[in-house]
């Protein structure tokens, strides 16, 4: 009797047999569709439209933003009073009937270029690690599998657009909820603290020569040769060699040229403001290189002493936060699209979570994931102003609700990736996104 254990399955007559590995994943596929609606195969569950966009921006706004306060204002609150409401007044926008805070006064006068997703919402508990991982990964922990970020499944399934560049930068510091997850360290981030020094170990020590790198590099080339021979089926192993290829690529000075800031005029570099503002104008010229993905991070807490984590009195100063993104994020709309690459360039503005209308004793605000705003501009997308209705106090979606699966959805769809593709984890399938559609408003 043939042995149906061996690693070809016998198939009907005329058919080729399928190795084992291959039948396990394709009824395990089938098994998790069947299950689950909408965790169908791409081919099946998503059959576009797809938008353009090459490159995408994701500001990432650490702490979570107060949307009452910024891109979703209602009726004016008292904090002295306890008196649910905003914080700031608000005004109109070149988007008729579109308001928002009137420190946004810059952005107001482009929201034409883009859409505020006012429903945004998650069930993940109001705690920050926990949120930041759902939102950059799109979906809750769940049993041992660990999920890539956004950032990561971009750059699986685009890569970089040239030869010796990123995918994937991120400004700002690194952590696990960043990370390629099952991808592998192939789909990890290059990423940098300082717009003043670049990445960290890339850069040549000016005291070495040209021969002396030779040599360093050609002894380091004999020891990844024997690793991989010895240990070329350990995954650490094979995952450190290829980060080890990729540092050594992107130390030249081609690629780190992209870090001088100061090679662009004054007056651009000024129009952008202080260090948020100077990491957006580093995000233009890596997106102009080639980089694919890049997350900015605006969490500066010694501006008002909490970043976007308006507890107490970290209220009080958030005007500073939300005027430094106003600034930064309007110069960066017209920078690219003066340079041609606003409609290549999807920007995202993106948080944890928002904060309830109503204020703590010391002034400040809690923790809010039943509704929150983020943001989407440029990309060759259909731009509305603003999408979804939310309640009196901005705390619960009345028309449109957009859950985070279906934002990372539409980021996928609108820089031509699959929302509905199955990645594999091993022999597990697991869908790009945890059944998020995508806003079809935006692709009309």
């Amino acid at each position: 009797m043939e042995d149906t254990d061996s690693n070809e399955i016998p198939m009907q007559s005329g058919d080729n047999p399928i190795s084992r590995r291959e039948f396990l994943r394709a009824a395990g596929a089938a098994g998790l569709s069947s299950a689950v609606p909408g965790l169908a195969s791409g081919a099946q569950g998503y059959a576009g439209p797809f938008g353009k966009a090459e490159h995408c921006v994701f500001m990432w706004l650490g702490g979570g933003m107060a949307q009452i306060d910024t891109f979703d204002p209602k009726k004016m609150g008292d904090a002295a009073e306890r008196i649910p409401g905003s914080y700031y007044p608000s005004i109109p926008t070149v988007v008729p009937g579109v308001e928002v805070c009137a420190h946004l006064q810059r952005t107001a006068k482009l929201l034409d270029r883009m859409t505020i997703a006012r429903t945004v919402h998650h069930d993940v508990v109001d705690e920050h690690a926990a949120a930041v991982n759902g939102v950059h990964t799109g979906r809750p922990v769940s049993g041992t599998v660990v999920y890539p970020s956004i950032g990561s499944v971009v750059s699986h399934e685009r890569g970089a657009l040239a030869e010796g560049l990123p995918a994937y930068v991120l400004i700002g510091y690194p952590n696990l909820t960043r990370g390629p997850g099952f991808l592998g360290a192939k789909h990890s981030y290059l990423y940098l603290t300082s717009t003043n020094t670049g990445p960290t170990g890339l850069a040549r020590p000016s005291h070495i020569s040209d021969a002396r790198q030779q040599r360093r590099e050609a002894g380091l080339n004999r020891l990844r040769e024997l690793a991989r021979e010895r240990h070329g089926e350990n995954t650490r192993v094979s995952n450190y060699d290829a980060a080890l290829g990729e540092t050594l690529r992107l130390g030249g000075e081609e690629f780190m040229g992209v870090f001088d800031l100061g090679a662009e005029k004054a007056d651009l570099r000024e129009s952008y403001g202080g260090e948020f503002g100077q990491r957006c104008l580093l995000t233009r010229r890596l997106i102009e290189r080639g980089v694919r993905f890049v997350e900015v991070a605006h969490n500066l807490n010694f501006v008002n002493g909490t970043g976007w984590d308006t507890h107490k009195k970290g209220q009080l100063k958030q005007h500073i936060l939300i005027e430094e993104l106003d600034r930064a994020l309007s110069t960066l709309v017209m920078d690219l699209e003066t340079r041609n690459l606003l409609e290549k360039t999807l920007i995202v503005v993106a948080t944890e979570f928002g904060r309830p209308a109503g204020f703590d004793p010391d002034g400040g605000r809690g923790h809010q994931s039943s509704t929150f705003s983020m943001v989407l501009a440029g990309g060759g997308l259909n731009h509305c102003g603003a999408y979804g209705v939310t309640d009196e106090l901005a705390k619960t979606p009345v028309a449109d609700a957009v859950s985070v699966p279906d934002f990372h959805a539409t980021i996928h769809a609108a820089l031509g990736i699959d929302p509905a593709k199955e990645l594999y984890d091993g022999d597990r399938p697991v869908p790009i996104t945890d059944r998020g559609k995508p806003i079809g408003r935006l692709f009309g």
